[in-house]
Parts: structure tokens; sequence; C-alpha cells
């Protein structure tokens, strides 16, 4: 494959000053926003509640939850790329909140992934079809739909066509492919590294560099090039909320133990004192 390197700088005027660069995004983080969102709805835990270990995670944050933590695994794999590819996180496109979660741009290529978290389940994939325990899902069509998406925002930026290739990544008990190829690559976490790197290369370093500076620039992407909330203050709540939720499951294992060796003792302690009134019934026929 022939290079592709891109000639002319048509980079966005952002709207009310300079362009906020994207390489501050921590992964998962509209997915962290919407999970907090949800838990802030919530009554907080009873003072009994937190005696049992009770998981302080609410059932309607728990997908929301799910996929923060599956984004943040995938993006230890991509960050581990090396320094000739730029790794960007929670990308925010077009005019609302939707993101694509991880956009990498280096010499084997762009690519727009897709993260899906399904650890534990059974998930299979052939041609434009993506299913989970058996249940279809519109994840392949959402995939290819985004990368569509990511290389007219890029393209337009670029002042020329730039390719943008849409990537599955998915955890899953098992992963199973169909007779037919996935219409987009889906590979497991732990491959994802492995499989941009070892791709032909089809850009120059100067056309990385001149990539990389439009794709982390937010104005690329999304019609607000500043924005006021793009803090670190969600991640930090959000990895309070996974420490509590850990300190919540290993209290609840505690107890359980306590309980179930407190419902032991009552009987055992029941026989004890049985045999030590047949022992001294005993000792006082024989005397």
């Amino acid at each position: 494959m022939g290079e592709n390197t891109a000639v002319a700088d048509h980079r966005p005027t952002p709207r009310g000053g300079a362009a906020l660069t994207l390489r501050a995004r921590k992964p998962g983080y509209a997915v962290m926003q919407e999970c907090l969102a949800i838990q802030a709805e919530g009554p907080a835990r009873t003072g009994w509640q937190r005696f049992w270990g009770h998981d302080p995670l609410r059932d309607e944050a728990r997908s929301w939850f799910k996929g923060a933590v599956g984004e943040r695994q995938v993006a230890a794999q991509l960050d581990a790329l090396g320094p000739e590819f730029t790794v960007l996180h929670a990308v925010p496109v077009g005019t609302s909140m939707t993101d694509i979660d991880h956009v990498v741009v280096g010499p084997t290529g762009v690519f727009s992934i897709n993260t899906k978290n399904h650890s534990g389940q059974k998930v299979w994939v052939g041609g434009r079809m993506l299913t989970v325990n058996g249940q279809r899902t519109p994840h392949v069509h959402r995939a290819l739909a985004e990368g569509e998406r990511a290389t007219r925002l890029l393209s337009a930026a670029a002042g020329g066509p730039i390719p943008v290739q849409p990537l599955l990544v998915v955890a899953a008990g098992t992963l199973q492919f169909g007779k037919t190829a996935p219409a987009v690559v889906t590979v497991a976490p732990r491959q994802i590294g492995a499989w941009i790197r070892d791709l032909p290369r089809v850009h120059s370093d100067e056309a990385v560099r001149f990539l990389s500076m439009l794709a982390e620039e937010r104005g690329t992407w999304h019609v607000e090039a500043v924005v006021v909330n793009d803090t670190l203050r969600h991640v930090q709540r959000f990895e309070r909320l996974e420490r509590e939720i850990g300190l919540a499951a290993r209290r609840n294992r505690m107890m359980r133990r306590a309980v179930a060796v407190a419902v032991l003792a009552v009987p055992a302690g029941a026989l004890l004192g049985y045999w030590w009134a047949i022992a001294g019934a005993a000792l006082t026929a024989s005397s």
C-alpha cells in the first residue's frame, strides 16, 4: 500500500478561543458522566446497608459502569502502542454527548474503536450481525457508521480524503466467529494493540504528525471546539465509586462468612451442651 500524505492545513476555527486538546480526555469519560448522573438520582446507602456491604451501584447505572470499565481496560492496551501512535479517548462528535470510545492515529492508519464489555457472556459475530447470548445487537452497524462519520470529519479538517477504519473491541466470556467474515474487524481487548501495530505502514511520519495534530483538536470532531467542563472531577468521582463498590463487595463476603459461621456455631454449641449433659448424667449414675 502506498503512503497517504496530507498536504493541506485547513484546521477549524474554534468558537470562543483556542482549540482544547483531547489528549487530556480520560477513557470512558462520557460513560462515567452518565453513570455518575444516574447514581446521583438515587438515595445514599443507609448505615445498615453499609454495615452489611450493600452494593452502592444502582441497577440503572450498572451497564454504564461496566462500559466505562471496559473502555479503560482497552485504553490500557492502546496506550502501550508506543510513541509512534497518538491515542485519544472519549472523542466527542457532532452536536450532542455522542463520542468515539478511542481514536488511534499512527503509521499503520487512523482507527475509530468501539468498545463493548460483555465479559462473562457468549458473543458471536459474522457479517453484519453480532449477538450476545443469542440476542442481536446493533454493534456492527454502529461501528461502521462511526467509522464513516470519523472519515468525513477528519477528511474535512485535513482538506483531503483520510480514511478511518472502524474496529470493534469486545470483552466476552467467549468470542466466536461465523463462516462469514465480520463486516468490521472484531477482536478481544488483548489483541487490539498487536493488530494495529502489525499492519503495513500507510502514512509517513510527517502525515502522522499532521493527522495527530488535527485529531487531538476538539473542533475537528465536535461543533463546540471549547467546553469548560472537561475536568478530572468526574474521573475522580468515578474512581471513588469503584473503590466503594470494591469495599462493599469485600465487606459483604466477610459478613456472609460471619453469618455462616454463626449459624454453624449454634447447633455445634447445642450439641456440645447435650453431650456435657449426657456425660454429667452418666457420672451421677455411676457415683
